[in-house]
């Protein structure tokens, strides 16, 4: 039997570990109360912030009604995927049988609306239902986060608040114009919306009400969605009857550092250097002399395109060279082209986000300005990976490839 001291003993032991569960649990509860008291302290700056751009005060008070930060957007803003898909698997995905025939019915069955839209707008409709598809899959998948709450995190979490407040603001006018119910206003996580996926500032610059119902309903309306894209193209300078571009043939002994996209050239010149297009066509004058420039989005190994000025429109609505690529093709094939792998570098294994950081590091260790290694292999990493290609004798794509890395790491080891 156990001694009624040592009981007396071992129980007073057990009531003094208490207090140390009572203070965890205390911390914890603090911590949510901190998140919790910030975030109202956030939020009643940022209601003046709104009052003031003239969102009335019942408008704000139910949009906010309940909302609180949501740790999936965080989660979201910050994660960084440690591999990514190839871009010759992202245009497969994009440009599938399934997007190619819904597209091509669509297009028929909206044939009177695009009639009126290119007539209106004079962008091409291939391209508006190419962006409905890979925007929303045709409206099939809008995004179902709450639009205020999405921003609100992303206006209180810190990065890039400003930019976040701005969209916000801009989405309190949406609600308050009376364009879209609070309900309704879903997106993705970043705040895109509806079935051409708009930010709130480009939807209150170029949504349009197309079907005359009174409302910009780029959430239920095809017509209001398509004529907003159209919209915002004619805003980025399309040229209407112009191609977004072509796929080419470049010569045997062609300098592939004048392919990063920046370079431009009229068609002609183009032509006069080698460079072929594959497409069997004929060119007009006014063809021959349009500003065009070449990229190469997998590198010298993979295919090379010609990108005109309706390239760079269409980047203007998403800034991936992949999207706009994707678009392109993904018109071509609404018009009869097949889009094919064959000349793709599939068995390119593409290098992770810890190796395209070590990459990018290892470069400005060389003296080469890669940028901040954050494995975003932009426009000042290509200029970089450029240069160390033609410092080394190799094909200068710009293209960041487990065979550059080794180069990289091997002249890098040999440094002094």
């Amino acid at each position: 039997m156990l001694n009624k001291h040592l009981f007396l003993a071992l129980f007073l032991g057990f009531l003094v570990q208490l207090p140390s569960y009572a203070n965890t649990k205390t911390s914890n509860e603090q911590h949510v109360e901190t998140v919790d008291a910030r975030f109202a302290a956030w939020q009643r700056q940022f209601k003046r912030k709104a009052l003031e751009q003239g969102i009335k005060s019942h408008i704000f008070a139910h949009a906010f009604e309940h909302i609180t930060p949501d740790q999936s957007i965080i989660k979201a803003d910050e994660n960084q995927p440690e591999h990514v898909r190839p871009v010759w698997q992202y245009l497969e995905s994009a440009i599938s049988s399934w997007r190619v025939a819904r597209g091509k019915a669509l297009l028929a069955e909206h044939r009177r609306t695009l009639d009126a839209i290119e007539k209106e707008y004079q962008v091409d409709r291939h391209v508006l239902v190419a962006i409905w598809g890979l925007e929303s899959s045709f409206g099939r998948h809008l995004g179902n986060k709450n639009i205020i709450r999405s921003l609100a995190t992303l206006a209180f979490e810190g990065r890039r608040a400003n930019f976040w407040e701005q969209q916000l603001i801009a989405a309190l006018h949406i609600i308050q114009n009376g364009d879209v119910t609070l309900d309704k206003m879903r997106g993705s996580w970043a705040g895109a919306m509806g079935q051409t996926q708009f930010i709130p500032t480009t939807y209150l610059a170029h949504a349009v009400d197309f079907d005359g119902d009174g409302r910009r309903d780029i959430w239920d309306s095809p017509a209001d969605a398509l004529a907003s894209a159209a919209n915002y193209l004619q805003h980025s300078q399309w040229n209407p009857g112009q191609s977004w571009g072509f796929e080419v043939k470049l010569p045997t002994l062609f300098e592939y550092d004048s392919a990063d996209g920046q370079q431009q050239k009229t068609l002609q010149q183009w032509l006069d250097l080698g460079v072929r297009i594959r497409k069997d066509r004929e060119l007009t004058e006014q063809e021959l002399a349009m500003s065009a420039s070449i990229i190469l989005p997998a590198g010298y190994r993979g295919p090379a395109f010609m990108q005109l000025d309706n390239f760079r429109s269409i980047l203007k609505y998403n800034q991936a060279t992949s999207y706009a690529l994707a678009v392109g093709l993904l018109s071509d094939s609404l018009q009869g082209e097949l889009f094919s792998l064959h000349r793709w570098p599939q068995d390119e294994v593409p290098l992770s986000r810890t190796e395209r950081v070590e990459l990018q590091e290892l470069l400005n260790q060389l003296g080469l300005d890669a940028g901040k290694p954050d494995g975003i292999i932009g426009v000042n990493s290509r200029k970089a990976i450029r240069e160390f290609q033609l410092n080394h004798d190799q094909p200068a794509d710009g293209y960041p490839s487990n065979r550059l890395l080794d180069k990289v790491r091997e002249i890098h080891q040999a440094q002094p």
